[in-house]
């Protein structure tokens, strides 16, 4: 075992680590939280999360905590933003593993670790600078922990101390906190959810159950109050309404306009989760145990394997409906079913290979998808060199129609991850067909590591090249000034964490609208603007255009001109 664990690590690091820096940060979220670390450093206020010198209630502290201390030890860039999220990739290999491990054998574990590895947006993002990888791998650890517990619960005796008894159930209740410190009460809502439904499973029968939630739930909140109540006793209960707030309003609204239609995340986890979605399909709902697996091993392996199989098709579950159901549809809000999809797509893969197990409907499947997926990335820089074949679907968007005047380079090379994955799905088809399980595993899930590596470095770089890149770099290049940066007509926190922005202390009163318009600039003021929404800054005579550069307009506040509008 230990020297799996020494292969998955080198894995990680070779997947994970390199070229973490070698892109800006994307808007909104990746900047969002690098920029509100930034500021903890800046002000050294590591209790209240601020945005923009203001308090910050979307999120609690602890990725944010995270962030600000990999940049304290790397600098204030995208590598040092993205870092913690690399550890969290290594730590949920090994993680799986050895879960894996112990529930099935050894290549259960490899299988269910390489599932991440292989798999598009499990692997993607773990090189993001997002709070959701730690969110749900303190989630998963912390329902394990209940799993664990559980299962070990009728085996337990009086004679031994409280702590041996109930330290699985404490340590799940504590990584539960941890989430809940991480991105908000939600994780509660989602294990809660997943914990009561298995126990109507079973008719709410189990001895104890209820009482285990009960010490489960104490765990949670004291963990949560290591943040959450050190803020009310030292600020009061406004920040918390705030958060509490927030969190009500993304559930029941389309909030930030990111909205969609109740199948939206059945299609961001087919096509994202490729290819272990397809192989996770036969095993989301009842048992699929074969009676050669059943036959194999001891009754307490199989009874265990059967109920995990079940928390995980719930986990799945759960998460799916509550957020097809929730306003706001974001891509990583159903980021927490990776670990049953991977799961799930693992155990069909593992039955394929030691009992001749074999869905039919792969060999249909896995071409389609892997192949349009494949060839539609490889297409993308031929597309990149012949922009007058795209031109016309933007014509009535001179903002995007703009991004495409972009200097970015597109070479052919840049196809090679998309052909990488066409051309292994189909030599995974092929032996599947065969009946040569491990070979098609090998194939796919070594081109799904490949394609996604090579895209990250690649195809992403481009697209950040069209659709931000030049804002960025006039922000970069204002940074060594202290000067005042102000997007107008859209949301952005790119000028603030590009631009170095410092904390304006008393005089934020004239570094916020509307008074950044009309009074006298005390210090030199910029506005950046999309294309179509230059409005209102044509309307003052004391501001004008310095230059324009994809879709992006920027201004400079003439400080010898009066303040009046044309």
């Amino acid at each position: 075992m230990r020297r799996d664990y020494l292969l998955l690590t080198g894995l990680a690091f070779l997947f994970f680590f390199p070229f973490l820096g070698s892109v800006h940060l994307f808007d909104w979220d990746e900047i969002n939280f690098a920029e509100c670390a930034r500021e903890m450093l800046l002000t050294g206020d590591w209790m209240r999360p601020q945005i923009d010198f203001e308090p910050f209630w979307e999120k609690p502290p602890l990725f944010l905590w995270m962030q600000a201390f990999s940049m304290k030890v790397f600098g204030i860039n995208e590598f040092a933003a993205r870092f913690p999220n690399a550890v969290c990739g290594w730590a949920t290999l090994l993680m799986v593993y050895h879960i894996g491990y112990r529930i099935h054998d050894r290549i259960f574990g490899w299988l269910w670790a390489l599932a991440w590895l292989g798999s598009l947006l499990p692997h993607m993002y773990f090189r993001s600078g997002i709070i959701d990888p730690w969110f749900n791998f303190f989630i998963f650890t912390g329902l394990f922990g209940f799993l664990e517990f559980r299962w070990r619960f009728f085996q337990l005796t009086k004679e031994q101390s409280f702590w041996v008894r109930y330290r699985h159930l404490l340590g799940g209740g504590a990584l539960l906190g941890m989430a809940i410190l991480t991105k908000g009460p939600t994780a509660y809502l989602i294990v809660m959810l997943v914990l009561v439904l298995y126990w109507a499973k079973y008719r709410f029968k189990g001895k104890g159950y209820f009482l285990h939630l009960v010490y489960f739930s104490l765990a949670a909140g004291v963990a949560a109050l290591l943040w959450f109540g050190v803020e009310y006793w030292m600020h009061g209960p406004w920040f918390l309404q705030e958060f509490l707030t927030y969190q009500v309003r993304l559930l029941s609204t389309e909030d930030s306009g990111h909205g969609g239609f109740v199948g939206y995340h059945v299609v961001v986890l087919l096509l994202g989760c490729f290819p272990m979605s397809i192989f996770a399909l036969p095993n989301l709902r009842g048992d699929r145990e074969s009676e050669d697996e059943g036959l194999e091993t001891d009754p307490m392996i199989s009874c265990v394997r059967y109920d995990f199989g079940t928390w995980m098709q719930i986990l799945f579950w759960v998460v799916l409906i509550l957020f097809s159901l929730v306003k706001t549809k974001i891509v990583h809000y159903s980021s927490l079913c990776y670990f049953p999809i991977t799961y799930l797509g693992a155990l069909t893969l593992w039955r394929a290979i030691k009992w001749d197990i074999m869905p039919g409907y792969v060999k249909y499947l896995l071409p389609t998808i892997g192949v349009v997926l494949g060839l539609a990335v490889a297409s993308l820089p031929y597309f990149g060199t012949h922009l007058e074949l795209l031109k016309p679907l933007f014509q009535k968007d001179p903002f995007a129609l703009a991004n495409l005047d972009a200097e970015v380079e597109c070479v052919w090379w840049q196809s090679i991850p998309g052909l990488v994955l066409a051309l292994a799905s189909i030599i995974a088809t092929y032996y599947w067909v065969r009946r040569k399980a491990w070979m098609s595993t090998q194939y796919l899930l070594a081109g799904g590591a490949i394609f996604t590596g090579g895209t990250l470095l690649f195809i992403v770089c481009n697209i950040e090249g069209y659709s931000q890149r030049a804002a960025i770099e006039f922000y970069e290049r204002k940074a060594p000034q202290d000067c005042i940066i102000k997007p107008v007509g859209f949301k952005s926190y790119a000028h603030l964490f590009y631009g170095n922005k410092q904390d304006p202390g008393p005089d934020k009163a004239i570094d916020d609208f509307p008074g950044v318009y009309t009074q006298k600039p005390i210090k030199p003021t910029y506005f950046v603007a999309k294309l179509n929404r230059i409005h209102p800054l044509e309307e003052f005579s004391h501001i004008h255009e310095i230059g324009r550069k994809n879709g992006f307009v920027f201004f400079e506040w003439d400080a010898g001109a009066n303040p009046a509008n044309k």
